[in-house]
């Protein structure tokens, strides 16, 4: 656990800036500057994109997490993993181009209805597909070398820059609406073109491929695992974001930029896991190679406890003032409310079985996680078509809610019972009590005058009542080492 640790904590100071310029973004900048129908807009090319993406990298992600450690060598060319890497990307995006192309009179027909404004961008579609394929697989790859931080800081934080950039270039009409949206593209191609110089700076890009080392039986292995990986892959971005592309189709544009916008706050409180489980995959994949069951237990119950602590002081922060939240996005995104409430607790949920995806996905059992998530699809598609026209935004996010809680609980049965798996003991409970006991005594604060005193107040006393209980009853020693390391820094203590 020790390089998750060392990782996952400058992964996640980078995960919590980004929170804050997402903040900025989402919550201050868009519902200020835009109409809901123009930040649907922005949200809807992003989902689309990824969810094309992830089908053109053929799989070859899942193969990288997996079979890596088979191809690693310290002489940084890996037996040519990375050209071989690249071409699988090329060939799956020119297949994706041109299924794009072929189903483009289909889309625009389905976005005539209720969403015009799309209709005039699906084109850039396709360049927004090349740029975040090629950054999957070159941060995937640069992960397996055990550097998950760089491509964290890219997306989460020098992204999120440039987006604010060009909202104020826009927001003082230096920008016309169209222009913006281009940019906002470049803003979210340009990571790509950034680690793709980083590995060349480091010696670790080569074009040289190894074909001796690519017998049949790895070349056997590799099909199979990224055959899965495509079902893998495309199921988990399905999952992510076909409550949106539904909303969109059901309820239009408008709609959709209240939901994305809502969904963000949801979001935020799985976000700091995201560091964790890039590095998780490429430890699992190691210590399944390695047969180290102490490893793999380890990285299960310290991963489940840590972001439990972390998802729950996030999740109950978050709805301790959601009154806040919707004055500070508007009365027009009041329909949200319950959206934010639903994805935090869907994201909690996941937090709370940790990194269970990373140790099934790098396990021989692989296919048995496609196959859950391919059926986990389904079902919140179906969820979706039940729920939206009943309870609009809200159906939505209680079928992703549904759907994440009842995969993870299918996850955890498998672990526990193929592999003897248990994560959770008293330590949850304790976490569960001191949560519920600092939200209500937060919550029976009298509102204050001014909207931000109130949150700097109410979030003051919960986040006092609740980190000072978890540290000195010592909860999670992986979070502890971590603040100690902090306060050593400040010289609080020795």
């Amino acid at each position: 656990m020790g390089i998750i640790v060392k990782q996952s904590v400058k992964g996640t100071i980078y995960v919590y800036l980004g929170v804050l310029l997402g903040f900025i973004t989402t919550a201050i900048l868009f519902p200020r500057i835009y109409s809901t129908t123009e930040v649907g807009l922005l949200k809807i090319i992003v989902a689309y994109s990824t969810l094309i993406a992830q089908f053109g990298t053929l799989g070859i992600n899942g193969a990288t997490i997996r079979l890596f450690p088979f191809f690693r060598t310290e002489d940084k060319k890996h037996h040519g993993f990375l050209p071989f890497a690249l071409l699988v990307g090329l060939i799956g995006f020119l297949i994706s181009a041109i299924l794009l192309l072929l189903f483009k009179p289909l889309l625009v027909e389905m976005s005539l209805e209720k969403s015009t404004l799309l209709v005039g961008y699906i084109n850039y579609l396709i360049v927004l597909v090349f740029f975040q394929l090629f950054f999957s697989i070159l941060d995937i790859y640069y992960s397996a070398l055990m550097n998950s931080v760089h491509g964290t800081f890219l997306r989460e934080v020098f992204q999120r820059i440039l987006i604010i950039l060009m909202i104020g270039l826009y927001y003082f009409d230096l920008l016309t609406f169209h222009q913006f949206v281009l940019t906002y593209i470049a803003a979210i191609s340009v990571p790509t073109l950034f680690i793709l110089f980083t590995l060349i700076k480091e010696g670790q890009f080569s074009l040289r491929f190894d074909f001796a080392f690519l017998d049949k039986n790895l070349l056997r292995s590799i099909g199979a695992v990224s055959l899965f990986s495509i079902l893998n892959g495309f199921s988990v971005i399905m999952i992510q974001n076909v409550d949106l592309i539904m909303v969109n189709k059901m309820l239009g544009l408008d709609a959709a930029g209240i939901y994305a916008i809502c969904f963000f706050f949801g979001i935020v409180v799985s976000l700091p896991a995201r560091s964790i489980y890039k590095i998780a995959n490429v430890t699992a994949a190691e210590a399944w190679k390695n047969d180290d069951v102490k490893t793999l237990r380890d990285i299960y119950e310290k991963s489940c406890l840590t972001l439990f602590v972390i998802g729950s002081f996030l999740f109950l922060g978050i709805w301790l003032n959601i009154d806040n939240i919707i004055h500070i996005l508007g009365p027009g995104y009041q329909p949200g409310k319950w959206v934010i409430f639903f994805i935090g607790l869907g994201c909690l949920m996941d937090m709370a079985t940790g990194a269970n995806s990373s140790l099934m996905g790098t396990s021989k059992y692989y296919k048995v996680q496609s196959y859950l998530l391919l059926v986990l699809v389904v079902v919140l598609v179906a969820l979706n078509l039940v729920l939206i026209p009943l309870f609009g935004l809200t159906g939505a996010a209680i079928s992703s809610a549904a759907a994440l809680g009842f995969l993870n609980l299918l996850r955890y049965l498998f672990l526990y019972f193929k592999y003897d798996l248990q994560p959770y003991n008293i330590r949850f409970i304790y976490v569960i009590l001191i949560g519920v006991v600092a939200y209500f005594i937060a919550f029976s604060i009298p509102a204050q005058f001014h909207y931000l005193l109130d949150i700097l107040v109410r979030s003051s006393v919960f986040t006092l009542l609740f980190l000072v209980p978890v540290y000195f009853f010592k909860i999670s020693t992986d979070l502890n080492k971590t603040a100690d390391s902090f306060l050593k820094s400040l010289k609080i203590i020795s």
